[in-house]
């Protein structure tokens, strides 16, 4: 079992749509199943996944498309029902070579060394949590299967197809392949650059669904505005992350820097293009081994063709962008506390740029 419960009191204190101090929580509550272990068959494995949010999430009043905090807001941002998220069947046909069917969430994807941890532990804010350029195409949580090649027993090829619809609140079955197919792959290369470690990762995805408004999703903040309807969607991205320090007795520790880029299609995604880039990792700080920080800097390019029909709701737009800075104590092996600072630019003009700061606390069982 991999449990844990973060909370967020972070608020808007400059700028935005209001200023004020929310809390929220989220809860993260995962099970691994080893059919192996208990005799049924040999590399067979189940994950259960059940996520829940509550309170008030500060991203509804910065005013920012992406949230401050994208925890806080899953997996259904209206709603503080308990919901599965991840029931995954995943068979092992070799040590290199795995095959995977079920509800799957898609958080994990776009893996990142230094910006990554689903919100929770690294960065809070959606900009550095994945690839914010193929949120489109790509629900966070429906049903699919897919395969990937394994080395040294993490994802070098991962290939899925995709219910293109967001099912987080219900089965899915219903709805399974009615609007389309999503096809979704990465290739993550480790490399050795400075004889340190590191990865390249290139990613890209398709969907045949048809679109028709800029429907609301938790991973972005925006009306619901109809669109000239287009059949197809896709983006590209990439991302790399390479140390710079690592200690040789314990590569996982140290620290370097990250980037991001992608590009899509401007008929149906809010955000045409996207970069992110930043430092973290473990705390320089040699008597506070267990520590982590971050600070990192995105640029959101706003669709030329969707921007305008969502002026016509939220005043002019233009591209956004913003900075965060994160250190995360541990307290004890369980429990973190993150002090965390945001200054996002916003997309919307008419709104002042918002200063967000707080703190997340982290308790994992």
């Amino acid at each position: 079992m991999q449990n844990n419960v973060t909370q967020f009191y972070m608020g808007n204190t400059s700028g935005g749509l209001e200023t004020g101090f929310d809390y929220a929580r989220h809860g993260d509550y995962v099970m691994n199943f080893d059919f192996g272990k208990m005799g049924v068959q040999e590399g067979l494995f189940l994950k259960l996944r059940a996520e829940h949010r509550m309170g008030d999430s500060v991203s509804q009043i910065t005013g920012a498309l992406l949230p401050a905090t994208i925890a806080a807001d899953l997996p259904v941002s209206d709603s503080e029902h308990v919901y599965l998220t991840n029931v995954l069947v995943t068979q092992a046909l070799s040590e290199n070579f795995i095959m995977f069917a079920g509800k799957m969430d898609t958080l994990d994807g776009d893996m990142n060394a230094f910006a990554h941890g689903r919100g929770v532990r690294q960065f809070s804010n959606m900009a550095f949590v994945s690839s914010s350029i193929a949120l489109r195409s790509v629900p966070y949580s429906t049903l699919g299967a897919g395969f990937a090649f394994l080395n040294e027993g993490e994802p070098l090829l991962t290939f899925l197809v995709l219910n293109p619809t967001d099912t987080a609140n219900t089965t899915g079955f219903s709805e399974l392949f009615s609007e389309g197919v999503t096809l979704s792959t990465e290739l993550r290369l480790p490399t050795n650059f400075f004889g340190l470690p590191g990865h390249q990762l290139f990613g890209g995805t398709w969907s045949s669904r048809d679109y028709v408004s800029i429907g609301q999703d938790p991973r972005i903040i925006l009306p619901d505005v109809t669109i000239e309807r287009h059949a197809g969607s896709w983006s590209l991205y990439w991302n790399c992350d390479q140390y710079l320090v690592s200690d040789s007795r314990n590569p996982s520790r140290g620290w370097g820097y990250f980037a991001r880029a992608g590009i899509a299609d401007e008929s149906t995604n809010p955000i045409g293009y996207f970069l992110s880039a930043g430092l973290g990792g473990s705390s320089p700080l040699r008597s506070r081994t267990a520590d982590s920080f971050g600070v990192g800097y995105y640029y959101s390019g706003t669709s030329d063709k969707v921007g305008p029909l969502l002026e016509t709701v939220a005043g002019p737009i233009g591209d956004g962008q913003g900075v965060e800075l994160f250190y995360n104590v541990a307290v004890t092996r369980a429990i973190t506390i993150t002090p965390d600072f945001q200054v996002l630019s916003q997309a919307r003009k008419e709104l002042d740029p918002a200063v967000v700061a707080g703190v997340r606390m982290n308790i994992a069982f």
